[in-house]
């Protein structure tokens, strides 16, 4: 089977801000996509979810209780019921002015300047709008999306149903050993089921053996999350990952700048 290259044009390694710059400010807001940027970052990570009113909201968690303090499903609220909820008071009182941000916005900020993955968050096996809503607003961006987008979720089902409208875009399944994750996906085995072209492990189970097994046999890159150290990234570029994902972009700039030529005198 075909794989999708995965974001052919920018150098290796990729380097995606996880959830934007989440060490420095709250998570998933146009602050910390901004911070990012200007860190350096030439990638972001985020997460979506569709609410009732059918608009993708940039949110990790399913409900908005940790970030805004609301203890509701964000699937079962409108977007004038979100709009302006306070999500970044969590992190630092000096963050009260953040607010949840559409993916569009996102997408119009940052689009073509960084690459960026969006994680699809969902649960649902069938009758699920997200994935092709997705599709549908990707499209609209045209040649400012495509080369700069991935795609990836823990449910390779979603996945699957994104690219049964959207070939373009580079999928990936990630895994990890949260009890949350039905255990018989634990080890990538999504794989099969999404047809993705590259994959997301925790990066802990990323070694010597795994990267020959899962990448090179799979023809799949490895992207591994969500890596803070230097000397860990490190290790892993040496094993073969193709990119990695941060909280800690500001910490990990050096893997993307190239070393100084010593002067000659």
């Amino acid at each position: 089977m075909s794989r999708v290259p995965l974001l052919p044009e920018h150098p290796r390694p990729l380097l995606f801000a996880h959830r934007g710059c989440s060490s420095l400010a709250p998570e998933n807001t146009m602050e910390a996509f901004q911070m990012a940027q200007q860190l350096g970052s030439p990638g972001l990570e985020l997460d979506v979810h569709q609410c009732k009113s059918g608009h993708l909201v940039v949110l990790h968690d399913d409900t908005l209780l940790r970030t805004t303090g609301l203890d509701r499903p964000v699937e079962d609220c409108t977007w004038d019921e979100l709009k302006d909820l306070d999500c970044g008071s969590w992190k630092d009182s000096r963050f009260s002015h953040c607010r949840l941000p559409l993916l569009h916005e996102v997408l119009d900020a940052f689009l073509p300047d960084m690459y960026i993955d969006i994680e699809l968050k969902t649960r649902k096996t069938a009758g699920d709008p997200l994935p092709g809503a997705l599709a549908e607003m990707l499209e609209s961006f045209g040649k400012r999306a495509e080369g700069h987008i991935t795609v990836s979720s823990f449910n390779p089902i979603a996945l699957r149903n994104f690219k049964k409208r959207a070939l373009q875009f580079p999928t990936a399944v990630i895994w990890c050993d949260d009890p949350e994750l039905p255990v018989y996906l634990h080890h990538g085995e999504g794989r099969w089921i999404s047809g993705c072209d590259y994959l997301k492990p925790i990066h802990n189970k990323v070694s010597k053996a795994f990267s020959f097994t899962l990448g090179a046999l799979g023809a799949r890159p490895i992207v591994p999350w969500t890596v803070d150290n230097l000397d860990v990234a490190q290790d892993l570029l040496r094993k073969g990952a193709a990119g990695i994902i941060t909280n800690r972009p500001q910490d990990l700039h050096p893997l993307i700048t190239p070393e100084e030529e010593p002067a000659h005198g």
